[in-house]
């Protein structure tokens, strides 16, 4: 059966990307950056281009379109004394994927402005190390049924963390979170992931591949019921 094909929009390094390739879909990603570590293979290319640039008859040449705009202006770090002014580029790309009239789904971290996000977490994919566990919380916005999941912390004693390039150890402490005496190594953050090929810096700014995998299979079904309706 020929692969439907999907646009990894905001690709980075193609955490996403290879997540959607493993849920059946032939990708593309775009960047506005050049991405040397994104998969490139039968089944995966890579294109730098401006994703907002995008022509609308373009994207309708894809089944499925995923966008994950920079969070940068909804992290917690916005509110550090040298953090930079970034650009909300989530409104801009909705109405870009509405007109296109394509299935799409929206990705970013909590707190960013997404409409009735389904949010997904480490744990519901059993993602982590021995002894810790990846939460590692985003939304997705989409105009389709994601199945929704429910969390499952505590499982493990600590909790591993990626931010800023550093693989950080949050050992839980009476119902709170607070930073262990020693991190994690960075084999360990890269195994929590589920990634093997990309830099630790672009490790800490993508998501799981489980997480896209997860979207892409439902994203799949809405097609298949589409198609059948």
């Amino acid at each position: 059966m020929k692969r439907p094909l999907a646009l990894d929009l905001y690709s980075g390094a193609g955490g996403a990307g290879v997540g959607l390739y493993r849920a059946g879909f032939d990708v593309e990603g775009v960047d506005i950056k050049a991405q040397p570590n994104y998969p490139t293979h039968r089944g995966m290319s890579f294109v730098q281009r401006d994703a907002l640039s995008m022509p609308i008859e373009y994207l309708r040449r894809f089944s499925f379109v995923w966008a994950s705009p920079p969070c940068q202006s909804h992290t917690a770090m916005k509110t550090m004394h040298n953090a930079k002014a970034h650009d909300d580029l989530i409104p801009a790309t909705r109405a870009m994927l509405r007109a296109s009239g394509v299935l799409y789904v929206i990705e970013n971290v909590q707190g960013a402005p997404l409409e009735d996000p389904v949010t997904l977490c480490g744990t519901m994919f059993g993602l982590g190390v021995p002894g810790a566990e990846l939460r590692r919380h985003r939304g997705f916005e989409a105009n389709f049924l994601i199945p929704r999941l429910e969390c499952r912390h505590g499982l493990q004693s600590a909790t591993i963390g990626l931010y800023g390039g550093h693989v950080r150890n949050r050992k839980r402490r009476e119902g709170s979170h607070a930073r262990g005496v020693a991190d994690f190594s960075v084999a360990e953050g890269y195994a929590a992931m589920g990634i093997d090929w990309m830099n630790l810096v672009e490790l800490s700014e993508s998501i799981p591949p489980a997480y896209a995998e997860y979207v892409g299979l439902a994203a799949r079904a809405a097609l298949l019921r589409s198609r059948a309706a």
